[in-house]
């Protein structure tokens, strides 16, 4: 009896044994990761690649002699304005340019891509509060990725007051005004030569050319 009692109070083991590993179902999962991070890796690479394109084509922008590795304050200003980092409530023209002053060198003027990628850091926290840190990121990487300067159309003639008093023909005198009629229209020939009136009226008399008229309407 004593020995049946020993034997019930013995614990038992419930634990299932283990099945014998699958070696083919082990590299499947193994390959498959390996998929997972390299395709992971390959698009945040190319992520980087168009972020510096974009990098690149501002930082050369106006400077024929730039090498596209190193982008000036003022260039800086204007990829962050195309792109719309300035939002004018989040991001200013002035948080653009203490984040510039900050990232850069105290003796450097320009800042080099990876000091690019940490100024628009800076900003992201600022134009994207409501996202995460990692989030706010790639947000602002999207602003910038594929963009180029916009180059802007023709400037306009600037109109000063002596251009205005030159050509202003109301106030033309002498025979530069005989060029002209009050609507400002040139008359032409007529304007530059003394041709001879045959009407048979007086220089200047007001009611030429009405005589016919009178006469027949008197009729």
């Amino acid at each position: 009896m004593a020995d049946n009692k020993a034997k019930s109070t013995k614990p038992v083991n419930k634990t299932p044994p283990k099945s014998p590993s699958d070696p083919a179902k082990d590299r499947a999962a193994k390959r498959l990761s390996y998929d997972s991070n390299s395709s992971h890796e390959g698009a945040m690479a190319g992520e980087v690649g168009a972020l510096e394109e974009a990098f690149r084509k501002f930082a050369i922008h106006g400077d024929t002699r730039a090498t596209g590795k190193e982008m000036h304050g003022k260039n800086w200003s204007k990829l962050c304005k195309d792109c719309h980092v300035i939002d004018g409530k989040n991001v200013t023209i002035t948080d653009v340019d203490i984040v510039f002053s900050k990232i850069k060198g105290k003796s450097s003027r320009t800042i080099t891509f990876e000091q690019f990628k940490e100024a628009l850091q800076e900003l992201s926290r600022k134009r994207f509060k409501d996202k995460s840190d990692e989030e706010a990121v790639q947000e602002i990487y999207k602003l910038i990725e594929g963009k180029a300067p916009i180059i802007s159309g023709v400037t306009k003639a600037i109109s000063s007051p002596t251009v205005s008093r030159l050509t202003d023909t109301s106030k033309f005198t002498g025979s530069h005004k005989e060029r002209f009629d009050p609507s400002g229209k040139g008359k032409g020939k007529a304007g530059r030569e003394d041709l001879v009136d045959t009407s048979g009226y007086v220089s200047g008399y007001k009611h030429a050319g009405t005589y016919d008229h009178k006469v027949q309407g008197s009729k």
